[in-house]
């Protein structure tokens, strides 16, 4: 998951908005924007061919009357973008004011085992609260929920994580997951296959969990098998496990295209992780990364927080669209389009 920094801080100047008539289909690259409001650099980033969604940060956030008109301004720039935000709830939730406060999902794992029924009304509830605030200010995708398991060494995770049984954390999932539906937003499982065991954050390192491929399967990995169509994208995690491949699981082949996609059965949409964390630094340099990020079976790749970066990158890709990316982007477009 991206951090919510960015190291070259621009004003908002606003310029002449360029008609949607001249903007081309989304791309396959997820950047975000300076402030609250966009200004030229970031209209002409988005306006790139390789561009296909925005992330948005703490720091595209005054009101939801704000940001309610800076989605506005992203749709009227480029209708075709997917509008993105990481809004888990605890200490990831990236708009407060005026926006329900949603505990840590640790928070429905302790409740589940005091009265599960209960727990689940309520992950269905903080669902649709989270779904509905997030729609009605233009916000396509919520990077939730996490399925990674509450192991306990992780800093990271943490608190994110509902539970440590994986059979609880794909109930409380499903019933997160159904609230958001319910409210029209689209849903992301992530770490892919479990970031709760290795104890390194892979914004600043490469962490590396030593199990072997059975027990992450039997555990970790279980909830993105059960919860079936429920999930509509996944999040692979800037983790290695050298016992199933040497590359991270969001480059490498064997876990995306072999074991996510026809093991588990899973067709929906694949985000990279942000690919400027410590995590994605061994792939080589950001072309490199986005390179291997696409030939391990990544959809879509997330550059965050590095303006100069993503302006590389999307001069620099040579990528081809696919039926298989069209349908799977659309699948988790705004319920209403």
């Amino acid at each position: 998951m991206p951090d919510d920094s960015l190291r070259n801080r621009r004003s908002a100047t606003r310029g002449p908005t360029p008609g949607p008539a001249a903007a081309p289909p989304a791309g396959p690259v997820v950047v975000d924007v300076a402030g609250l409001a966009l200004d030229a650099q970031d209209r002409q980033r988005l306006l790139q061919p390789m561009t296909g969604g925005v992330i948005l940060f703490a720091r595209n956030f005054e009101s939801a009357t704000q940001v309610a008109a800076l989605t506005a301004e992203i749709r009227a720039l480029r209708p075709a973008l997917l509008i993105c935000v990481d809004h888990e709830g605890g200490r990831v939730q990236r708009f407060r004011d005026g926006f329900t406060a949603i505990p840590p999902m640790r928070e429905l794992g302790e409740h589940w085992d005091r009265d599960v029924l209960a727990a689940c009304r309520q992950a269905t509830a903080l669902g649709h609260a989270i779904g509905s605030e997030l729609r009605a200010v233009g916000v396509d995708l919520s990077f939730t929920p996490v399925l990674d398991l509450d192991h306990g060494p992780s800093g990271v995770i943490g608190d994110r994580a509902f539970h440590r049984d994986p059979r609880v954390v794909a109930m409380l999932a499903r019933c997160l997951n159904h609230g958001l539906l319910l409210a029209g937003m689209a849903n992301c499982g992530k770490h892919f296959p479990g970031h709760g065991w290795a104890h390194g954050d892979s914004h600043h390192e490469v962490p590396v969990d030593e199990r072997d491929l059975r027990t992450i399967l039997d555990d970790d990995a279980a909830p993105y098998g059960w919860l079936g169509e429920t999930l509509l994208s996944v999040m692979p995690a800037h983790v290695i496990y050298p016992k199933v491949d040497d590359k991270p699981a969001g480059f490498s082949r064997r876990w995306i295209r072999t074991i996510l996609r026809r093991r588990l059965g899973f067709d929906g949409l694949v985000f990279s992780d942000d690919l400027t964390m410590e995590g994605a630094a061994v792939a080589g340099d950001i072309i490199a990364r986005a390179d291997a990020a696409f030939d391990a079976g990544c959809d879509m790749v997330l550059v965050c927080n590095q303006p100069d970066t993503a302006d590389r990158l999307l001069g620099a890709l040579r990528w081809q669209r696919s039926k298989a990316f069209d349908r799977r982007l659309a699948a988790v477009r705004r319920r209403d389009d």
